[in-house]
């Protein structure tokens, strides 16, 4: 995550950086509140399976492309499939924690504002979370899809009458998606390396890991893109503050009037 920074934007973000007891709070306290709204929306099958249809034929009608053209590309081998699935075990909630944290220590400015938006996105997540529950494509029949956790590993997940540590029927909006194209966007705007736009693989691999392992629609991924792009038109980026001693300089250097420079002629030549 290197970067290439002017040298008053240390300053600027050090006096910007929040308490980090106070941050570690905040975001404990946000998770376990959004851990325990997904625990409220458990319960709710027949809806779920109800709304699976719906957004499978919709999906359809729409002409969007199969998920099952990307599982395929993931079947061709064992090994392909398993590093897939445990990208999606163990790459959403480290990276996204790394992100917050190397914003934190280099860009504390970046940093609130990436926080407020992730917040902003993971709390109307939740609200959709409990009025539209949504049981992925691994569960549904009609897909024809393999859930490749269950047979190739690793898993996550149990099995949803007995998991009790996660909501299965939480497909829509997917959070995988919105959280690793939120850490792709805030890492290009925070950084200014030239290869910076590579982090859009992130999401890029993430949108094919959780399509291709059947647990999430294409629109899923769609919803939480929409989601993001509304915080973000809200949730705008500070802007930092001008400092004194630049602005100072500046009229330092600023030529003298015209006017000044004659009567300097004058003078001098005044005393010929």
């Amino acid at each position: 995550m290197n970067a290439r920074t002017e040298p008053a934007e240390g300053e600027t973000d050090a006096i910007a950086r929040p308490p980090l007891v106070r941050e570690l709070l905040l975001v404990a306290g946000l998770f376990l509140v959004y851990k325990f709204g997904r625990q409220l929306a458990t319960g709710h099958t027949g809806e779920a399976f109800g709304n699976a249809h719906r957004v499978w034929d919709l999906e359809r009608a729409v002409h969007l492309p199969g998920e099952g053209s990307v599982q395929n590309l993931l079947l061709h081998g064992d090994t392909l499939v398993h590093l897939a699935n445990t990208y999606y075990a163990t790459v959403h909630f480290p990276a996204t924690a790394a992100f917050l944290i190397w914003l934190y220590l280099r860009r504390p400015t970046h940093y609130v504002w990436a926080r407020r938006i992730l917040a902003a996105v993971t709390a109307a997540a939740l609200v959709v979370h409990l009025t539209f529950p949504l049981a992925p494509p691994r569960m549904l029949a009609a897909t024809g899809l393999v859930d490749t956790a269950k047979v190739y590993g690793p898993s996550v997940y149990g099995p949803p009458r007995t998991d009790h540590l996660s909501n299965q029927f939480a497909a829509m909006p997917s959070l995988h998606f919105g959280w690793a194209l939120m850490v792709a966007i805030g890492l290009i705007v925070a950084t200014r390396s030239r290869w910076r736009w590579l982090w859009l693989l992130h999401p890029l691999l993430t949108l094919t890991v959780i399509v291709g392992t059947a647990n999430h629609y294409w629109l899923d991924a769609i919803v939480a893109a929409a989601m993001l792009g509304i915080a973000l038109a809200v949730i705008r980026l500070p802007r930092r503050p001008e400092h004194t001693g630049t602005t100072a300089g500046r009229a330092q250097e600023r030529p003298a009037p015209a006017d000044a420079h004659a009567e300097k002629n004058v003078l001098v030549g005044a005393g010929r």
